[in-house]
């Protein structure tokens, strides 16, 4: 692994078995997000902390940015028009924007059935219901899930037009590090990838480290990646002048 943290962290957590996780990132914290594991998938979505009617919108977040995937550079928009987040650094390449989570029974059909009352935390999760279970500890229900970034996860398109995931993707020590520039309500799962061809249950481990990296330069290279950045960046900056 490369790149650099501070001595100190705001907090750390570490993700195995498929765990859920939420936090509250506030605006100039970046945080760091390791796949411990070759083929790690976190699954990952995001609020406004302070009005979570705004969240991420998957759309405009890759029509602004002429994108299909997520990478060093780009941003995470809401549904307002404002960055919530920024990859500020990335060893990865490629994090996918649209095949979404697993549900329960995709888990059963590709897995087989299991139940929290006979293996205990050992279950089978799914992602969907990760979030869910995640989302409800903030007041946030069913209608509230919706798009997600599958970070460490590569899909792409066939000549047939068929989503294709791609295994070699990732390899363990690889990071991502989303510098938020909002407070954002962080929602996510570490449950496999939807089209992970893994024929076992097998959900990769992940390490979580938030430090305080301040808000973005006016020279910043995810500001200046498009000039729809730009615009993103001053209508989050309204907020907080």
């Amino acid at each position: 692994m490369t790149g650099t943290t501070p001595d100190w962290v705001l907090r750390e957590e570490q993700l195995s078995h498929g765990a859920h996780w939420s936090g509250v990132l506030r605006r100039g914290t970046t945080l760091r997000i390791i796949a411990l594991q070759a083929g790690a998938n976190l699954s990952v979505t995001f609020f406004n902390y302070e009005q979570p009617l705004e969240r991420y919108n998957m759309a405009d977040t890759l029509k602004a940015q002429h994108t299909a995937f997520l990478r060093k550079g780009n941003v995470c928009y809401s549904d307002m028009g404002r960055v919530m987040c920024s990859l500020t650094e990335d060893t990865c390449g490629w994090h996918d924007t649209l095949c979404g989570l697993s549900d329960a029974a995709l888990v059963r059909d590709l897995y087989g059935e299991t139940s929290f009352q006979r293996q205990r935390n050992d279950y089978y999760k799914n992602g969907a219901d990760s979030l869910l279970t995640e989302l409800g500890k903030h007041g946030l229900g069913a209608r509230d899930l919706s798009a997600t970034v599958n970070l460490f996860s590569k899909v792409v398109v066939d000549d047939a037009g068929a989503l294709e995931f791609v295994g070699d993707n990732s390899k363990s020590g690889d990071f991502v590090d989303l510098r938020f520039e909002m407070h954002a309500l962080v929602v996510a799962s570490s449950c496999q990838h939807p089209l992970d061809p893994e024929p076992q249950y097998r959900p990769r481990n992940l390490h979580l480290i938030a430090w305080r990296s301040g808000p973005a330069p006016r020279n910043d290279m995810c500001r200046n990646l498009c000039p729809e950045n730009q615009r993103g960046f001053y209508n989050t900056e309204v907020l907080y002048r």
